[in-house]
């Protein structure tokens, strides 16, 4: 063989494994859109990631995952939901207000939102069967229980008249939320005091408003609310407020009662719809899935630095009690 071909067959040879390298599919990419902090999403996050492993989509192996990180900022939902769009990701998960950021951002990209409060009258899909478009989830069904959480408040609390309702006035859900909660509290007979704030800084003006006017604290959940949760607990203990939220993770936190969908499970079904999606399926065929999972939480040693008696039927239908 002359030395002029050799070289031919040998750089030909040596070029043929980059090409066909790429010629592989690129691996998937999922924009994961989160509207609060790392810390405070951390578990939900680790179920999302722990069931696409078990459906074989390994991170760093088998897909590659974008996380971005709003902090609960709901300002910052737009630019983070065009960073991802710009980025060609196969699919954007993500949750609450920052839902309808993304929808704003894309036509055409899958949409998975692990958690959204009421998907429907929220204008994310035109309905829970046929949601129509790009975007399908998991409804969490806040609206729904607010009369259940008063409920209970009412047992640990039987001779409660004033009630204090906190929320995030600048997203959808817990205005509807505190829509609902207000409502419930009016059948109850209840006085009911607003605390609406649009920003971390709102937080201790909300209570220095407040002083003496309630005995008792409704919050509702949102991005905002749970990335200052411990802010927002410190300020309850100091009033000596009784409180009923819709997630467990308050209630680990130092928040006396809380019953509301449970999120890891909401998470790991959100890697389902993800699943299915990178399979090829169209959020427009993929229905919006309600919630199977419940959690009743009380947190004991806050009751009783409160100095409140929790009934024992109470205490016996609750799934967690902390000690």
């Amino acid at each position: 063989m002359k030395r002029r071909e050799f070289i031919t067959l040998l750089g030909g040879a040596a070029a043929w494994p980059l090409t066909a390298r790429a010629q592989q599919p690129a691996m998937p990419v999922i924009g994961f859109l989160v509207p609060g902090t790392r810390s405070a999403y951390r578990q939900w996050i680790a179920a999302f990631v722990q069931r696409l492993r078990e459906l074989s989509w390994i991170e760093g192996r088998t897909i590659a995952i974008e996380y971005r990180w709003a902090e609960g900022r709901s300002e910052r939902f737009r630019e983070i939901a065009a960073e991802l769009v710009a980025l060609k990701v196969n699919a954007i998960v993500t949750s609450s207000g920052a839902v309808l950021a993304a929808k704003e951002a894309t036509s055409t990209i899958p949409i998975v939102f692990a958690a959204a409060a009421d998907p429907v009258g929220s204008g994310m899909v035109a309905s829970l069967a046929r949601p129509g478009g790009n975007v399908t989830g998991l409804s969490v069904q806040y609206v729904d229980l607010a009369g259940k959480r008063l409920e209970l408040l009412r047992e640990v609390v039987p001779n409660l008249r004033r009630l204090a309702i906190l929320a995030n006035v600048a997203a959808p859900g817990p205005v509807l939320e505190m829509r609902e909660a207000k409502a419930a509290a009016g059948t109850l007979g209840l006085n009911v005091a607003t605390l609406e704030i649009q920003r971390a800084e709102d937080i201790a003006p909300a209570f220095d408003r407040l002083k003496d006017q309630a005995e008792a604290l409704y919050v509702a959940s949102d991005p905002l609310v749970f990335t200052n949760w411990v802010r927002i607990n410190t300020f309850v203990l100091g009033a000596r407020l009784p409180t009923i939220h819709g997630l467990r993770e308050y209630v680990e936190g130092g928040g006396l009662m809380s019953y509301g969908t449970n999120f890891p499970d909401l998470y790991r079904r959100a890697a389902d719809l993800v699943d299915k999606i990178l399979k090829g399926a169209k959020p427009v065929d993929v229905p919006v899935e309600q919630p199977t999972k419940f959690d009743f939480t009380i947190n004991l040693t806050t009751a009783k630095v409160l100095g409140l008696e929790i009934p024992p039927t109470l205490l016996a239908r609750a799934d967690e009690v902390i000690e």
